[in-house]
C-alpha cells in the first residue's frame, strides 16, 4: 500500500495566494463586467528590460544553429552569469563572494523552499511572524514541525514577532534554534533590518552554531544608504549565512524564472558524530541530482542586466514600482490610514480599520465594494492579523485609481 506524506495534512487549507486567486475568480465570474485592480500577489506587470529581450533573442537564434546550439548546461549555472553576479553584486561592494559559491536556479522561491532538504529534520527553525509562507510550509511538509495549534502556530517552531512595537524587526530568541529565516526587505511588511539588527543575528548564530537563511529578493529596492543590501556586508556573515537573490522583482523575470543562492565555502554543519561538512557540498549534490539547470536563453537574458545600459534599464524599472509604492503610501496616509513599508520595498503594510473584524473581512470588503485585491495580513502569520498588504506591481494608472477608490 502506497502511503502518503502525512505532514502535508498538517497544513491548513490551500496556499495563501491560491486561496486569493479562487476568491477573485469567483467574484469575477459573478461580476464579469467589473474591473478588478490587483494589488495582491507580488507579480510584476512592466515588460522586461530591452537589454534582456535583445540578449534572449540572440540566444534563441544561437539555439537554431548547429554551430552554436547548446544542450544541457552546467547545473550550477553558466560562468558568464555567475562571474557577473559575483563582480557586480558583491566584489564591487567590497564583499568576498566568488563565482563558485553562487548557484543559478529558476527562482528564489524554489531555493527558499528546497534549502531545508540539506538540513536534518531534527533542526529547530525560527521564522519571523508575519513572513513569506514558503519558509514555514516547506518545513511543515518535511516533518520538521509539530501540528497546528489553536493559536495559529505550529508546535516545534520558534516564532519571531514582528510588530509595531519592535518596528517589525525580529529579535533573536532566548532559546536555541538551528535554522533562522530572515527576509530584508521584508515580505510582507516592506520594512528592513539595519546593520545593528543583522549584527545581533550573526552574533546569535555564531553562539548557537545556527545558520541564517537570508532572503534578499528585494535588495535592489533599498533606497536608504544605511540599510545593508546583502547580509555579507556584516562581519562574520560568511561563517553563518546563506543568501537568496532573484531576478523576478529586480528585472521582471517572474514569468522567465531566474534566481540564485550564495553558499560560502566555509559555511559548515555537523553530522550526528560531530564531523563538520560544508553546506555548499551538500547543495551541489542536491542541485546536480534534482536540477538540470536554468535555460541558456534565460541566463543570457539575466546576464544582460550587468552592463551600464542594463543597470540603467533595471533602475528605471525599479523606480517605476517605487513611485507606485510612494503614491499608495502617501495617498492612504493622507486618507487617514496607518501604513508602513513602501520606502525600501514594493510592499505597503496597511493597518486595517478598527471596526473590521479580521484581515480576511477587509479583503472581502475591498473586493466587494471597491473591486481591489490585496493580501490579508494573517495569511503571513498570526501577527499579521489586523494588517493588509498592497503591492506596487501594477500600472501607474491602476495604482492611482485603486488609491482613489480606497480613499472614497
Amino acid at each position: 500500500m502506497a502511503k502518503i506524506n502525512e505532514n502535508y495534512l498538517k497544513l491548513p487549507g490551500s496556499y495563501l495566494f491560491s486561496e486569493i486567486a479562487k476568491r477573485a475568480a469567483k467574484f469575477q465570474s459573478e461580476h464579469p463586467n467589473t474591473k478588478i485592480i490587483r494589488l495582491g500577489i507580488g507579480d510584476v506587470t512592466r515588460p522586461l528590460p530591452q537589454v534582456c529581450i535583445d540578449a534572449m533573442k540572440y540566444a534563441a537564434d544561437e539555439m537554431g544553429s548547429v554551430e552554436t546550439f547548446r544542450g544541457y548546461g552546467p547545473e550550477q549555472g553558466y560562468s558568464f552569469l555567475r562571474d557577473k553576479i559575483a563582480e557586480y553584486n558583491y566584489k564591487r561592494r567590497g564583499l568576498d563572494i566568488s563565482a563558485d559559491e553562487i548557484f543559478i536556479s529558476d527562482g528564489s522561491k524554489c531555493d527558499c523552499g528546497n534549502i531545508q532538504e540539506i538540513f536534518s529534520t531534527d533542526c529547530r527553525i525560527a521564522i519571523a511572524d508575519p513572513v513569506y509562507p514558503v519558509y514555514l510550509d516547506t518545513n511543515v511538509m518535511a516533518g520538521r514541525t509539530g501540528y497546528l495549534q489553536a493559536d495559529g502556530h505550529f508546535d516545534g517552531v520558534t516564532y519571531l514577532p514582528c510588530t509595531v512595537e519592535n518596528n517589525f524587526s525580529p529579535e533573536p530568541p532566548t532559546n536555541k534554534v538551528d535554522m533562522i529565516y530572515l527576509c530584508s526587505p521584508n515580505n510582507p511588511t516592506g520594512t528592513t533590518l539595519d546593520k545593528t539588527a543583522l549584527e545581533n543575528w550573526i552574533a546569535y548564530a555564531k553562539e548557537n552554531d545556527a545558520v541564517i537563511l537570508f532572503d534578499a529578493a528585494y535588495a535592489a529596492y533599498i533606497t536608504e544608504k544605511n540599510i545593508p543590501r546583502s547580509i555579507y556586508e556584516i562581519d562574520g556573515a560568511r561563517d553563518v549565512a546563506i543568501e537568496f537573490r532573484s531576478f523576478s522583482k529586480t528585472a521582471g523575470f517572474t514569468g522567465t524564472r531566474c534566481g540564485y543562492i550564495v553558499i560560502p565555502k566555509n559555511l559548515t554543519g555537523t553530522t550526528s558524530s560531530g564531523e563538520r561538512i560544508p553546506f555548499g557540498k551538500l547543495w551541489a549534490r542536491r542541485h546536480t541530482t534534482k536540477f538540470n539547470g536554468t535555460s541558456y536563453i534565460t541566463q543570457r537574458g539575466a546576464a544582460a542586466i550587468y552592463s551600464d545600459e542594463g543597470q540603467a534599464q533595471v533602475k528605471t524599472l525599479i523606480d517605476y514600482y517605487l513611485e507606485n509604492a510612494k503614491i499608495i503610501r502617501e495617498s492612504l496616509t493622507a486618507a487617514g490610514f496607518t501604513v508602513y513599508g513602501g520606502v525600501n520595498a514594493p510592499y505597503i503594510w496597511l493597518k486595517t480599520p478598527e471596526d473590521i473584524p479580521s484581515s480576511w473581512d477587509f479583503f472581502d470588503k475591498l473586493l466587494r465594494e471597491k473591486n481591489i485585491i490585496g493580501t490579508p495580513g494573517v495569511g503571513f502569520g498570526t501577527c499579521g492579523e489586523g494588517f493588509f498588504r498592497l503591492t506596487s506591481f501594477n500600472s501607474r494608472e491602476n495604482t492611482i485609481e485603486a488609491c482613489n477608490r480606497i480613499k472614497e
